[in-house]
């Protein structure tokens, strides 16, 4: 498995970052079962959330860590301060009445990779970075970023954090995948447009990408005619990504691959540091992922898929 480096954090971080948003109290087994072949296939850093199952999903993660005594080997990224029914909450109050609560749920003194699940523009950056910089300080947290933020406003706040001596954002979480989303999954989500990849890799900034393999598109199973998964149907069914899936069929079949890892090592062979956020259910899955993760794509053959080069 091949790792990244995230400023302020000590440990590498693996290209593949294991989802957790069906982890609950009730499915013991299965977490357990998939975090071993996780970490079977050198996978060390676990991706989830605040809100995730009601915060189940952080307390069986806890659960987990405890009973296993791997805390210090693995790379914990979580998210809070996302919205709720009232509105924005990307403020100091809930960022660390979020922050505390996970800390319990995980059953750990601190959090490798912290994201604002959300961003508020109508809150000034630099408030937020005082905020982040006071929990890191205080060590409850290795390195802070945020999920869903554009790339202006991760600008804005490092270039804050720069005047006033601060440490900035290290990382950023928004969506990336090869099928290019029509509108946002969820209101409020970012996904990361040209404009953004090209920032990325100006500044070689890194990006862990969520629904990197776009929730299943790349499987076979979807067709223009197939329009039972109303979601999949709004936000990802478009002629120009009905031509990236045939490229990455042609392009899998060339390479010996399925599609899928086609989609997979588009993300992570990006010109910047990348992992991308997978959700397999079972070893077969995780292997499929392994595999794909291995896949080199060239800036050629990126291009192509994307529809913004001539075929390679």
């Amino acid at each position: 498995m091949k790792h990244i480096q995230i400023k302020g954090l000590d440990k590498p971080v693996s290209k593949l970052v294991m989802g957790s948003d069906f982890f609950r109290l009730d499915n013991p087994h299965e977490v357990s079962e998939i975090l071993h072949h996780y970490l079977a296939i050198g996978g060390n850093t676990i991706d989830t959330a605040h809100i995730y199952c009601g915060g189940q999903s952080e307390q069986a993660i806890g659960i987990w860590l405890n009973e296993t005594g791997k805390r210090e080997e693995m790379v914990l990224f979580t998210k809070g301060a996302h919205h709720d029914n009232n509105g924005p909450r990307v403020n100091p109050e809930a960022i660390r009445q979020d922050l505390m609560t996970s800390l319990d749920r995980m059953r750990t003194d601190y959090i490798d990779l912290y994201g604002l699940h959300r961003d508020d523009p109508a809150t000034p950056v630099g408030v937020i970075v005082e905020a982040l910089n006071e929990h890191l300080e205080a060590g409850r947290i290795r390195a802070f970023g945020g999920s869903n933020w554009t790339h202006q406003r991760l600008q804005e706040a490092n270039e804050y954090a720069a005047q006033h001596g601060l440490v900035g954002f290290s990382f950023s979480s928004p969506n990336l995948s090869l099928a290019k989303p029509n509108e946002p999954f969820w209101a409020g989500c970012v996904s990361a447009d040209a404009e953004a990849l090209r920032w990325y890799e100006e500044q070689q900034f890194p990006l862990l990408s969520w629904s990197s393999q776009a929730r299943g598109f790349f499987t076979g199973r979807f067709s223009p005619e197939i329009r039972d998964n109303a979601d999949l149907v709004r936000v990802f069914y478009s002629d120009e990504n009905w031509t990236r899936l045939q490229r990455a069929q042609q392009l899998a079949q060339e390479k010996g691959v399925s599609a899928i890892q086609i989609a997979l090592a588009y993300v992570l062979s990006q010109p910047f540091p990348a992992c991308a956020l997978i959700g397999p259910r079972s070893e077969a899955e995780m292997v499929s992922c392994r595999d794909g993760a291995e896949l080199v794509l060239s800036a050629q053959e990126l291009a192509w898929l994307d529809l913004t080069g001539a075929a390679v």
